[in-house]
């Protein structure tokens, strides 16, 4: 079982609808696939247009079982939903006073045989959640924005991932996926070559800017489902791909 976390602290970059269709797309191919929302805004669900009663956070305080908390988003695509409860599992973790940061990898541990690729949607920020995410997956996901901004924030994050993986070194910075890519803007290409030169084993091709992957989550749904023959859609087909390449390999 694959564990991918798609993460950067920096928000605004598309790390949801990365993860959503992320997900839905590896379930289209056949793959088992178990999408986890550990943000307290919850997105992933509405991007499914789905309203589960209990989540993640229920699972792991013992307040559900996984066949209360994980719910049948699509044919092969499971989802442990996120949101406002997760507040409550960061106290739960802060509380303990050592192991706090194996509270997710705990709560999962269950589930290990049950899929093919567990895809983790984290908040923006640096908090007890997001190293937990860490300290439980084996490869990240990093949307890049091609933004100034976005590449100093991926440099300070591949930084932070340094200092748990002291301690998890299963732990890499797989894929680096160039986001809202426009080539009318000459700074979208400008900062793709920074990053050709910076991560040339990591970056994968980039996901074009279109106005239907904003409208999909309106919707309830993936990117597949709403256009399925937009640039949006091939863009992360041609994501998928090389995932599953790798996992060939």
């Amino acid at each position: 079982m694959r564990k991918i976390a798609i993460a950067l602290t920096k928000g605004g970059v598309g790390k949801t609808t990365t993860a959503v269709n992320l997900a839905a797309g590896l379930a289209l191919t056949g793959q088992r696939v178990l999408l986890v929302d550990v943000d307290t805004q919850g997105q992933s669900a509405r991007s499914l247009g789905l309203q589960p009663a209990a989540g993640l956070a229920e699972l792991a305080a013992g307040e559900a079982t996984p066949e209360q908390a994980i719910t049948l988003a699509r044919p092969n695509l499971w989802l442990l939903s996120g949101g406002r409860a997760l507040a409550n599992l960061k106290r739960l973790i802060t509380r303990k006073d050592f192991g706090g940061e194996q509270t997710l990898a705990e709560a999962l541990a269950s589930l290990e045989d049950r899929y093919d690729f567990v895809v983790l949607d984290t908040a923006p920020g640096w908090d007890a959640l997001s190293v937990n995410v860490l300290f439980y997956a084996q490869e990240v996901l990093t949307p890049v924005s091609l933004e100034v901004m976005t590449l100093q924030s991926l440099r300070d994050f591949a930084q932070s991932m340094a200092s748990i993986q002291k301690y998890h070194p299963q732990l890499e910075l797989r894929y680096v996926v160039p986001t809202f890519f426009d080539r009318r803007v000459r700074k979208s290409d400008e900062i793709f070559q920074q990053l050709t030169k910076v991560f040339p084993a990591q970056l994968c091709a980039p996901i074009r800017y279109n106005v239907r992957l904003s409208e999909a989550p309106g919707y309830g749904q993936s990117i597949f489902e709403y256009a399925p023959g937009s640039p949006g859609a091939e863009d992360y087909r041609k994501l998928i791909e090389r995932i599953l390449e790798d996992g060939r390999a």
